[in-house]
This record gives C-alpha cells, structure tokens and sequence, in this order.
C-alpha cells in the first residue's frame, strides 16, 4: 500500500538518488536539503511501498499558486498510477494551504507527464524556448485553474 508522508530530513539521501536515477538535471543534495529545511513556501512529500522510497513530489506555495516543483516516480514502480497518487496529494495539500490554481513546467519530449497533467485538467499556456541546459529542450508551461480533484 502506498504512504505519502510529508519529506524528512532523514529521506534526503534516498529521495537525492532517487533525483539522480530519473532526471538528467537532478537536485543535489544539497539542494533538496537546503528547500526542505529554509525554504519556507516549500512542500516536499515522499511516497513509499512497505517502507520502500517509490516516488517523491514537491512544490512551492506563492500565496494562492502553488508551483508543482517536482514528481518523481523510480523505474521499476511505474504505471502503477504512483504519479497520479503523488500529483492528487500535492493538489490536495496545496488546496489545504489557500491554493487557488497550480502551475508547472515538463519537458517537451515527456510524454507520460504531459499526459499525467492533462489528465489532471492542466492545459498548456506557454513555451520556454530552450529552457533545459542539458539538450536546449523547449518547457512547457502548465496551469490548473482553478483546482480541482
């Protein structure tokens, strides 16, 4: 059964190699630890099946948007709709907080979240031009607005 619980500072390291393994831009450590701990509109939860880290999501809350940071889901615990699980709870929380819409940004050539988010309702409103350092791949600009389960 999967548990998403709010990050700790104890599930860095995993939730670090988890960034690692997933994305060819990822947070460091460093990175992850300083956002959980001083950055105040930060909301990191991590999701686990039997006690095993499986995904993890985050986001930043600017008074009524929520800005969808990060969704992350390991390889080999894909198409389980963890992803769905994990973007639900990270609406509902931001809701919780006085969230009215969400914003995000994907990579163009990311078909599976592209479609994740467009299941949730969010349509696209922009494109940053060459924004990934990595290959110049194009952002997508995503909104939910408003909120919605």
């Amino acid at each position: 059964m999967l548990e998403i619980a709010k990050m700790l500072e104890s599930d860095v390291d995993s939730v670090a190699a988890l960034e690692a393994n997933v994305f060819t831009l990822p947070w460091s450590r460093a990175l992850i630890l300083k956002d959980i701990k001083e950055n105040n509109s930060a909301r990191f939860f991590t999701a686990r099946e039997d006690n095993l880290l499986v995904g993890y999501g985050g986001f930043w809350l600017l008074q009524d948007e929520m800005n969808i940071v990060n969704i992350a889901v390991h390889p080999e615990h894909r198409k389980k709709g963890l992803g769905k699980q994990l973007l639900k709870h990270l609406l509902t929380e931001g809701l919780k907080e006085g969230a009215k819409f969400a914003t995000l940004d994907v990579r163009v050539n990311n078909t599976a979240a592209k479609k994740l988010y467009e299941s949730a309702g969010f349509i696209l409103i922009a494109v940053r031009k060459k924004y990934y350092t990595d290959n110049q791949e194009d952002a997508l600009v995503m909104w939910l607005n408003p909120i919605k389960l």
